[in-house]
């Protein structure tokens, strides 16, 4: 007979209290989760055939239970408790699987799945872990300069946000610091009330030396997740450090050893502590005397009796002194003559370039922008002389330091004139050309006295170191006389040249008795071979007459054979 439903009701209720002792089944397993993921628990126990329901509950620290999840094998249908924590995060499979949203540290509890027959309770415990990764650890606070064997904060380390609790160590260059090194530390925990976090944060008291500029400082914390132990790494932190001047320098600019006239100079001292001094005390040659200036002191448009020995030193510390020499570079240069002169062809002319300089100069002459073997030198001028002379003066170590001079050389000449005669290969013209030299330019012009024709007016060379020429081409028919007229700002030169014309018309006769030579002996020739051939035809037409009578007579033919042959030779 089955049991009534009060009857059952009050089996359930005797088996969940004395499920509460005899608790048969597995041991405690552990489901690890991150913060704000969801928790996962399976029940872990087989589901019997007889199930009536199955519960989730949890314990608290003192033991009780609270329900918080109730599923019926029958109805499939799912109840949850009304526990504030937990409301709309829950949710519970068929095969009993809890499931909790955004997981909270306070879901670190012990809880069980209990599974429910008639006769018996079946109970699955279940221990939830929370792990929440810090953020970054930050070095704040940081000092704004640590100063040299002196115990001053460096700055906080802190992490954020993290459960469990994590633990916190400064390094110095990757090196962890030790107690033992001087150093200071302390360390401080806030945990938020609602989301039970923790932020740690760690001070580090230090003693600087020298040996701290430009080192990394950092720290990290050691946290303990799902997948085991984990080390962050804050970023480097650099600090400055403060320690006394021990030695000035002075520097100079440009470069001492190319420094020349015109120049301006600027002397800069240095202290070598941090931070570097802001005043200091410059001598300059021949002035007991320092001048107080800030860290760098000018000296416009040098000249060379600024070379000398220049000081600089702390205005509170005197014998604290450094010192330098700086050399003035000159370069003077002196040619003579120089600008435009102007000399007669023939002349002598004494040239000088002279150099005075603060090292060895390099001299190098130019002529219209050609580099000179050597110093040009006139003994006696010439036309190819002009031109525009330059002497030019470096110092190869010193940049910019350069001088140059120029001369430029005017060469003058009245005009000269020689004129030729060249006949042309044909004998019909004949080419007459004027030789001119002279500076200025001279202006040529020809004047023909007698008959002729002119077959080219004139042309003309470039006019190359004084000199040119101009020609005609002409063909005389009588004797003529050709007038070349040269003139430039100087004088005025005249030449005259004989043109003969009997060697044309010599020439032009023989050649014309030639030709009638030729032309009668050709004549002659076809005379002489017109009479020849008409008596060959003669004499063999008789001999053709006596063959036809006396065709038998053998001896007769030959005779006549014989005869035309004679005839014919």
């Amino acid at each position: 007979m089955a049991p009534t439903a009060a009857h059952s009701c009050r089996l359930v209720v005797s088996l969940l209290i004395s499920a509460a002792v005899l608790r048969p089944g597995l041991g405690l397993y552990t489901v690890n989760s991150v913060y704000g993921d969801t928790i996962v628990m399976p029940c872990r126990l087989e589901v019997p055939q007889t199930l009536m329901f199955g519960k989730w509950k949890y314990e608290k620290p003192d033991g009780s239970p609270v329900f918080i999840a109730f599923r019926s094998s029958t109805r499939k249908n799912v109840q949850y408790d009304e526990v504030p924590e937990y409301k709309d995060r829950l949710s519970l499979s068929e095969n009993y699987t809890l499931s909790i949203s955004h997981a909270r540290i306070s879901d670190e509890k012990r809880f069980v799945c209990m599974l429910v027959t008639e006769d018996n309770v079946f109970e699955a415990p279940t221990v939830v872990k929370v792990f929440k990764q810090p953020s970054k650890p930050e070095i704040v606070n940081k000092a704004q300069f640590l100063e040299t064997e002196q115990l001053k904060k460096l700055g906080d380390c802190v992490s954020k946000d993290s459960y469990p609790d994590v633990n916190i160590t400064w390094y110095r260059n990757g090196r962890t610091l030790e107690p033992s090194e001087g150093v200071i530390t302390t360390l401080q925990r806030q945990v938020d009330p609602a989301t039970q976090l923790s932020t740690v944060t760690s001070s580090l008291v230090y003693k600087t030396t020298k040996n701290d500029i430009k080192i990394p400082f950092t720290c990290s914390v050691i946290y303990y997740g799902p997948s085991g132990q984990r080390t962050i790494h804050s970023d480097q932190a650099f600090f400055d450090i403060y320690y006394p001047t021990e030695k000035v320098t002075i520097q100079v600019l440009p470069p001492k050893n190319a420094i020349k006239e015109g120049d301006n100079i600027t002397l800069k001292c240095l202290g070598n502590g941090n931070p570097p001094p802001e005043e200091f005390l410059f001598y300059l040659p021949g002035q007991p005397e320092g001048i107080r200036s800030s860290n760098t002191y000018v000296l416009t448009d040098v000249r060379r009796n600024a070379t000398g020995d220049y000081k600089c030193s702390l205005t509170d510390e005197k014998s604290m002194i450094a010192s330098t020499t700086i050399t003035v570079h000159y370069l003077d240069l002196s040619l003579n003559p120089s600008g435009e002169v102007t000399k007669q062809i023939g002349d002598a002319l004494p040239v000088s370039c002279t150099i005075s300089s603060s090292r060895n100069a390099t001299v190098v002459w130019l002529k219209d922008n050609t580099k000179l073997r050597s110093r040009p030198s006139f003994s006696s001028l010439q036309y190819q002389d002009a031109g525009n002379y330059v002497c030019e003066t470096n110092l190869q170590e010193v940049e910019g330091l350069k001088k140059r001079e120029s001369l430029t050389l005017i060469v003058e000449g009245k005009p000269q004139i020689k004129m030729t005669k060249k006949t042309d290969p044909n004998g019909l013209s004949k080419t007459i050309t004027c030789h001119v030299e002279g500076f200025p330019k001279p202006a040529v012009q020809w004047t023909i006295t007698g008959s002729g024709s002119v077959i080219n007016q004139t042309e003309e060379s470039p006019y190359i170191n004084g000199r040119y020429y101009s020609k005609i081409i002409i063909s005389p028919e009588e004797n003529v006389t050709l007038t070349c007229t040269a003139e430039n700002q100087l004088e005025r030169t005249v030449n005259s040249l004989n043109v003969s014309a009997n060697e044309n018309k010599e020439k032009v006769n023989d050649q014309a008795k030639l030709i009638v030579g030729i032309v009668v002996g050709l004549l002659l020739a076809a005379l002489v071979a017109g009479v020849v051939y008409w008596l060959y035809m003669k004499k063999s037409k008789t001999a053709s007459k006596h063959v036809n009578k006396d065709l038998g007579n053998m001896e007769e033919n030959k005779k006549l054979e014989e005869n035309n042959h004679k005839t014919e030779a």
